[in-house]
């Protein structure tokens, strides 16, 4: 009695591993033709002139690589206060600056506040009062 379990655990076990490489060859079968039939789509691009060609047949379609996409157009540039690009090229250029002169920032802030107090100082503040004056910032102008 116990050979004949054995025997039919054999059996399934040999049935089991006979429908993975049935379903192992099929999907390897299906792969080698979606490969055959990419490499004829490109093949047949190559080599036929350009003119208008027929649709291509659903099934090849789906199987096919897709096509590469063409160069993306250049978007509109957007001006005022959405001019994304122009912001991050100050950001750039002001942290460019600061990596720069890291060192020499403390003394330049020294000598401005010298220059408020000097003989500049009066066209420093009116140049400042009309920079303030375009601002729409609350509080400021």
């Amino acid at each position: 009695m116990a050979k004949a379990k054995k025997s039919k655990a054999k059996k399934s076990k040999a049935k089991k591993s006979k429908a993975k490489k049935s379903t192992a060859k099929k999907s390897k079968t299906k792969k080698s033709v979606k490969r055959a039939v990419a490499a004829a789509s490109r093949k047949s691009k190559k080599s036929k002139p350009a003119k208008k060609r027929a649709a291509p047949k659903k099934a090849a379609k789906k199987s096919a690589m897709p096509a590469k996409k063409a160069a993306p157009k250049k978007k509109k540039q957007v001006m005022g206060e959405g001019d994304y690009q122009a912001s991050r090229k100050f950001l750039k250029d002001e942290a460019n600056f600061v990596k720069r002169h890291n060192g020499e920032i403390p003394q330049m802030g020294r000598e401005a506040g010298a220059a408020m107090d000097g003989p500049q100082g009066t066209e420093l503040r009116a140049a400042e009062a009309e920079a303030q004056s375009h601002s729409k910032a609350p509080g400021e102008g």
